[in-house]
């Protein structure tokens, strides 16, 4: 018998019992669309947070103050916390192939305009902040290029604290207090967003010599190093290494390059996908059960058709291609109904919750349907076996 004719009965009698059918690929459907769901969102997760890392860019070094060190004895960690000072900053801004190094303080205070007031997070910052974390003003002007060896009073307003204390009217040479100190505004900055939970836009940037008595610190709390998109960063890495050792005599900090922190994030968050992908393959394999419980249940109803075939000469092959046939185009009438169904209701979440970051796991979705594929050859195996292995007599004395 050919293969056209085998899916011609298998599609007969598929549809000759269309309840049991459906019951058998709704398994499947539900499996296959939640591998879709769960991994969409899995991988709209995944690409969401390392946009939020790259949002600064990818060619960004960060220097912490301290360094942990074990000695090999159970309990003997000496942690050596020593400051990062601004000559530091600029010390490792005049590195070759270092396009800016910027120190870094971020605190909590109080701002007050004339007859507003509310808390916000304040970033002392140097003049270098628009490039390294490309970070655009709107109007006005940034902190002038002397911020970091002569800090003066001057403020930049984020777009939204700008909205907040002055409303529509220009904030532009207008006293504002942060804390217990006097700034004034020199310029906004245009709309970023939220980077990691914190809202740029809701927030002031000021000298980070003033932020650093502002907050009574001794040091900052990194150096944000920029290097040439050109340079590697393995290179630029081990020169910054080399000349704070020759600052402060030893290795009292710690860097962290931005290929570190993406490679880290990317393992986690695959990691993640990887996982909600597994959750849904349970309901595969509930699928998988439901299939080969069904082609057990038709190969016992189906014995007196069994052997009024292999009584007109189909060879045991045949009954064998057949019920198998039947397992697939169930599988896979069920793995493309489940994708469809899948796809459907991610892009109805991405309508109704666009704040859900979602995006269409493409490798997952194959690999989910190629799994239900295997899942129709599987479960319908051995139910295809016992079919072809009944005797036509006894078959036919089974009515």
């Amino acid at each position: 018998m050919l293969w056209p004719d085998l899916l011609s009965l298998a599609l007969r009698s598929i549809s000759s019992h269309k309840q049991r059918s459906l019951l058998t690929a709704l398994g499947l459907i539900i499996g296959i669309a939640a591998v879709v769901i769960l991994t969409s969102i899995g991988r709209g997760i995944h690409h969401f947070v390392l946009a939020e890392f790259t949002q600064f860019g990818t060619h960004l070094i960060a220097v912490y103050p301290g360094k942990t060190t074990t000695f090999g004895l159970s309990g003997a960690t000496i942690s050596t916390v020593r400051p990062l000072s601004i000559s530091d900053t600029i010390s490792l801004q005049n590195l070759g192939q270092v396009t800016a190094a910027m120190p870094v303080i971020q605190g909590n205070a109080r701002i007050e305009s004339d007859n507003r007031q509310r808390r916000a997070t304040v970033f002392g910052v140097s003049t270098a902040l628009p490039l390294v974390w490309q970070f655009n003003i709107q109007y006005g002007r940034f902190l002038p290029n002397d911020s970091l060896e002569n800090p003066r009073a001057f403020a930049v307003l984020g777009s939204k604290i700008q909205t907040e204390l002055f409303g529509a009217s220009s904030s532009i040479g207008q006293r504002i207090r942060i804390g217990d100190d006097r700034f004034r505004v020199i310029g906004v900055m245009e709309s970023k967003g939220q980077m990691l939970g914190f809202d740029l836009d809701d927030s002031v940037y000021i000298p980070s010599g003033k932020a650093m008595e502002m907050f009574d610190r001794q040091s900052v709390m990194e150096i944000d190093v920029l290097y040439d998109s050109q340079a590697s960063s393995e290179i630029i890495e081990q020169r910054i290494k080399q000349r704070l050792i020759s600052r402060h005599g030893s290795e009292d900090f710690t860097i962290i390059t931005q290929n570190q922190m993406l490679q880290k994030m990317d393992s986690v968050l695959s990691v993640l996908t990887m996982a909600v992908a597994a959750l849904g393959s349970i309901s595969l394999l509930v699928g998988s059960v439901g299939i080969f419980t069904i082609m057990t249940i038709a190969v016992s109803e189906r014995v007196t058709e069994i052997g009024l075939l292999r009584a007109i000469g189909a060879e045991r092959f045949v009954i064998f291609r057949l019920f198998l046939s039947e397992a697939l185009l169930l599988s896979l009438l069920g793995g493309a109904g489940g994708i469809l169904l899948g796809v459907f209701l991610t892009q109805l979440a991405s309508v109704f919750a666009p704040g859900l970051p979602v995006q269409l796991a493409w490798n997952y979705i194959s690999l989910a349907f190629l799994i239900s594929f295997a899942i129709g050859i599987v479960s319908g195996v051995i139910p295809a076996i016992n079919a072809s292995r009944l005797s036509p007599l006894d078959a036919l004395r089974a009515e």
